[in-house]
């Protein structure tokens, strides 16, 4: 049988979290303290997703004599198992900031009664993501297609939870739960973007959208686009300043195509289209086309040139 060091993999093991315990945790962290797991994490979005469409991602013999009482389980499971993780990161968020004594087991319930609460209208701003998907894309045979299949669809069920969680003051797991869709569709949407009713993203992989952006409703974005920000402004001591509005703002009915990538805190106007790839830092009126050519120095006015990448 094969020998192996074990003992000494595991003192050495201790040795380097130890260093890195020293260097780097916050003082207010004690030892052992509990942080939210992804496992939970991950059990706890897959029932929500069964909760807001039973028929199509609940259990494969679900039927519709017996869907709210499948429902109601399911959500009952899935808020108790979110009361946990949200009362560990209450609690973890306290000891980072050195907070004393506050009521955490409070401040949990109510979280997740809000949370519970709001998954109704969480329901309906999905169902227009679906039907914006189904009538903007002309290879959609039908709606049970689309929330299926579509990983534009799926990052927005995850982003629209997440973002609920954020609002809450819940950062971390909602930033657990955007990174579970991220890593299965590829399209990265931090949770604390706004986003309106109606929202596509055709084929999805590589679209980054950033904290502070802003988007209206009925929004159409392409493959690979990106909503950045333009420079990160530090502090006198070098780090860099959190919060700051630094992503775009797009208004209604905005489309942007394949691989354009938009950086800073500009505006583009409603109704206004992007040509694929172009590179975009200035502000774009209401209506106008910018084109790949005309990218970097100007914008054409409503039915003025082509669209690169249309």
């Amino acid at each position: 049988m094969a020998d192996f060091d074990i003992h000494g993999i595991v003192n050495a093991l201790h040795d380097v979290r130890r260093q890195w315990r020293a260097a780097h945790r916050p003082p207010g962290e004690p030892n052992g303290i509990a942080f939210p797991s992804l496992d939970a994490v991950a059990a706890i979005v897959g029932q929500l997703k069964g909760v807001l469409f039973p028929m199509r991602l609940g259990p494969p013999c679900l039927r519709q004599d017996s869907e709210n009482f499948h429902v109601a389980h399911a959500l009952d499971s899935a808020l108790h198992a979110l009361l946990v993780q949200v009362r560990i990161e209450l609690r973890y968020s306290a000891a980072l900031r050195q907070l004393g004594s506050t009521d955490i087991d409070g401040q949990a319930l109510a979280a997740v009664r809000d949370f519970g609460a709001a998954l109704p209208g969480i329901r309906q701003l999905l169902d227009s993501d679906v039907l914006a998907a189904y009538h903007g894309d002309p290879a959609a045979r039908s709606v049970d297609e689309v929330l299926l299949c579509y990983p534009g669809i799926l990052a927005m069920i995850h982003h629209r939870l997440a973002h609920r969680l954020y609002a809450l003051g819940l950062p971390l797991l909602a930033r657990i739960v955007a990174e579970l869709a991220h890593g299965e569709t590829g399209i990265d949407i931090h949770p604390g973007a706004q986003i309106g009713a109606g929202f596509f993203i055709d084929h999805g992989t590589g679209v980054v959208i950033g904290e502070t952006a802003v988007i209206g409703e009925r929004v159409r974005l392409y493959q690979a686009v990106t909503l950045g920000a333009k420079r990160f402004p530090a502090n006198a001591d070098g780090t860099l300043q959190k919060g700051l509005p630094r992503h775009p703002v797009l208004e209604d009915d905005v489309v942007i195509y394949a691989g354009a990538t938009l950086l800073g805190r500009i505006t583009v106007g409603k109704g206004a289209v992007i040509g694929g790839n172009v590179w975009l830092t200035h502000d774009v009126p209401p209506g106008a086309r910018v084109a790949q050519a005309a990218s970097r120095d100007d914008t054409t006015a409503p039915g003025g040139d082509g669209l690169g990448g249309r």
